[in-house]
């Protein structure tokens, strides 16, 4: 039977949450202004609140705000590892596997020494550890687990802010320091559900240890396959008509909730399982972005900052003095900064980094945060830790984060990296800045004949290697897409075959799942329609960016090995832009010659303008130079050097075709905002004629129509 909360304890619990979240936000606030991480200023507001200072200036008052009593305390508990639990979700997002496998050594040398070192280092100052630091009727064995675990890991979340506010995020080393970050997380939840089990049992046996460890990893592979494909199929059901945050939301919530069930029964913490459920919601191609958006905003601003001013809410400064326990916090600090360093210093040499890069990894890996917070809350509650040995483990995070903040800075100081480096960063941010060819999921309709396979070889020259594609195939149960998976090397492939009445309904509706681009290759032009039935009705219907590949007529294969020159026209609309991203990523990767063309219209010429300098000005020449300087500008962000070509005629379309031939061009880009007109799809006249006359390959990019309220 539920026991209610009376109500002078509602009015306390409410006071609780209102005080906390408020004093946490605006001490973490300050600490951001300071540039360190918010989640320092969010404990120190706990300290504040907690025994340390509030409890010895207004006793009284502190008695009222956290009574001594179990329902009070255990509705704030609740609340606060609910937090905590959600946290884990949001870090389980952030934690990209691939990207721990794929840098490789370098990655798996930190992750190790910066682990183990600490790790052993733990293991030492624990055994020596007084008395007092151990709880009652726990093994000193395992209490040296526990030390050694919340000295041993890294805060993926701190080290990803610290990196995030300093631009580092992409830099070499920086990779490296997430990937560490992220292995030190996984493996840090791995140690935390052993040694809890250790804990639970109350010794260390083999059986202890193999019941916990196999648990452990039935649960881990249940979670990331039946799990995973239970997660696909439901966020794909909310995700049916189109983008559904609130039905996602739901999925993650209930996802968090059964994973943290079923290492809770297994006897390992439910924020583990937590921690799962955050990959495998992250894996799923069918996650919304906009999810991990919410997610970090009602944890960020409410749940988290109550997990973590609660953790400060039991740290009591006053334990530390006496001597001998504030000379083991500074031995307790001294070993997990200096083990930490050193670990992350050694593997980064032995894996062939920079001095200067292995410094800068060891100064970054020695962030702590939510998961120290974590080992040292499970173990307080345990009993395997005191409130001084709680104290102590809990100041650990707050000073190594701030060393971590500031050596950080210190050590980057002026220092750009490598040539190579720079090159890689440049090209990285001229990408970000793309709307099209980004590393989103393309869909690819495809039947399997040539025309798809030019789509698919145009697809892999044109897009990051990072954007995976799924191949769709309609009313075609084995289909032979072995050209186009040799086409896609390096590059994720999944195929997808629809039974469905309608190709063009069939590719729409996959295309609502979270796509960036529908690609579609064609062959012969259909008398009557912009294309073909099926690329018109795609085409009035698509809610993503379509781009249409056809390929060069008169060709034996379907693309040539690679373009020698593209024909780009330069409008300075939104459409031209993303075609001009196209024709670009293709020159980056080829060696394409790129010329910008713009056609100056002569159908209605503008009267000239008498200028200031006494000559006659045309303003369409004007405007023409400054939109091909804006292209030129885009081209150079990704260091290329297009030609420019500036062409008068009556008919653009006529004039690009014409382009193409004297140019000797073998592709011709061009960007269109679709328009529906009497019921049919509308691209452009100019678009239209490059189609129907031009014999060298021409890719259209066709944004979607704006929708009015009469769809």
């Amino acid at each position: 039977m539920l026991t209610p909360l009376d109500e002078h304890e509602l009015l306390v619990f409410w006071t609780q949450l209102l005080v906390l979240v408020c004093f946490a936000r605006v001490c973490g606030a300050l600490l951001r202004r300071a540039n360190l991480p918010s989640v320092i200023g969010q404990l120190a507001a706990g300290v504040i609140l907690g025994p340390s200072i509030f409890g010895r200036i207004w006793p009284e008052g502190f008695d009222w705000f956290l009574p001594d009593h179990e329902i009070s305390s255990g509705a704030l508990l609740a609340v606060s590892w609910l937090g905590v639990a959600l946290l884990l979700v949001t870090a389980g997002f952030e934690t990209d596997l691939g990207l721990i496998s794929r840098l490789g050594r370098a990655a798996a040398l930190v992750t190790g020494f910066s682990l183990v070192v600490p790790l052993l280092g733990g293991l030492g100052i624990a055994w020596y550890l007084p008395d007092s630091f151990v709880g009652t009727g726990t093994e000193r064995v395992v209490f040296a687990l526990f030390v050694a675990a919340a000295l041993s890991v890294s805060a993926l979340a701190v080290i990803a802010k610290i990196l995030s506010e300093l631009g580092l995020m992409r830099r070499d080393f920086g990779q490296i320091t997430v990937a560490a970050g992220m292995a030190n997380d996984v493996v840090g939840w791995v140690m935390l559900a052993i040694f809890t089990g250790f804990a639970t049992s109350g010794s260390i046996s083999m059986f202890g240890i193999v019941r916990t460890v196999g648990g452990l990893a039935v649960f881990v592979a249940l979670a990331m396959t039946i799990g995973q494909r239970g997660v696909d199929r439901a966020l794909r059901w909310v995700r049916r008509d189109g983008p559904d945050v609130a039905g996602a939301m739901t999925v993650v919530v209930v996802t968090m909730l059964v994973f943290g069930v079923a290492t809770q029964a297994l006897g390992i913490e439910a924020v583990l399982g937590a921690f799962v459920a955050g990959v495998v919601l992250h894996r799923s191609r069918f996650q919304q972005p906009e999810v991990l958006h919410h997610l970090e905003s009602l944890t960020g601003t409410f749940l988290a900052p109550v997990f973590f001013a609660t953790a400060g809410l039991r740290v009591d400064l006053g334990l530390l003095a006496n001597d001998r326990a504030l000379m083991w916090t500074g031995l307790v600090l001294a070993v997990a900064i200096v083990a930490k360093f050193a670990g992350a210093f050694l593997g980064a040499r032995l894996a062939g980094q920079s001095a200067r890069a292995a410094t800068a990894l060891g100064a970054g890996l020695n962030a702590r945060g939510a998961l120290e917070i974590v080992i040292a809350s499970v173990g307080l509650s345990l009993g395997v830790f005191t409130e001084t040995a709680y104290t102590v483990i809990v100041i650990v995070p707050l000073v190594t984060s701030i060393f971590a903040a500031v050596s950080l800075r210190i050590v980057v100081r002026d220092w750009r990296g490598s040539a190579d480096e720079q090159e890689r960063l440049d090209r990285e941010e001229a990408l970000a800045r793309n709307t099209v060819v980004t590393s989103s999921r393309l869909l690819l309709a495809s039947q399997g004949g040539p025309a798809s396979i030019a789509a698919a070889q145009l697809v892999q020259f044109a897009w990051p290697k990072e954007a995976p594609v799924t191949i769709l195939t309609v009313d075609n149960p084995e289909p032979d897409l072995s050209v186009l998976e040799a086409v896609f090397d390096e590059r994720e492939v999944d195929q997808r075959n629809v039974v469905s009445g309608g190709i063009a309904d069939a590719i729409v509706a996959e295309s609502r799942l979270g796509y960036g681009v529908v690609v579609v290759g064609v062959a012969e032009r259909h008398e009557g329609v912009l294309y073909s039935p099926m690329v018109d009705r795609l085409l009035l219907d698509a809610v993503t960016p379509v781009v249409i590949v056809r390929r060069a007529r008169g060709l034996t294969r379907p693309l040539p090995a690679a373009f020698a020159r593209v024909i780009v026209p330069v409008t300075g609309t939104p459409s031209s832009r993303s075609a001009q991203e196209v024709a670009f990523a293709i020159s980056s990767q080829l060696g394409t010659k790129v010329v910008l063309t713009h056609v100056l219209n002569k159908v209605n010429p503008i009267p000239r303008i008498f200028s200031r300098r006494g000559t006659d000005q045309d303003p369409a020449l004007a405007a023409a130079d400054a939109m091909m300087a804006s292209a030129v500008r885009q081209a150079r962000d990704g260091g290329l050097e297009p030609e420019q070509l500036l062409r008068e005629g009556t008919s653009a379309g006529d004039v690009l075709v014409e382009a193409a031939r004297s140019q000797d061009a073998d592709l011709v880009v061009l960007g269109a905002q679709l328009r529906n007109v009497d019921g049919r799809p509308f691209i452009g006249h100019t678009v239209e004629t490059v189609l129907e006359r031009s014999d060298a390959t021409v890719v259209v990019v066709a944004q979607p129509r704006v929708r009015t309220d009469d769809d």
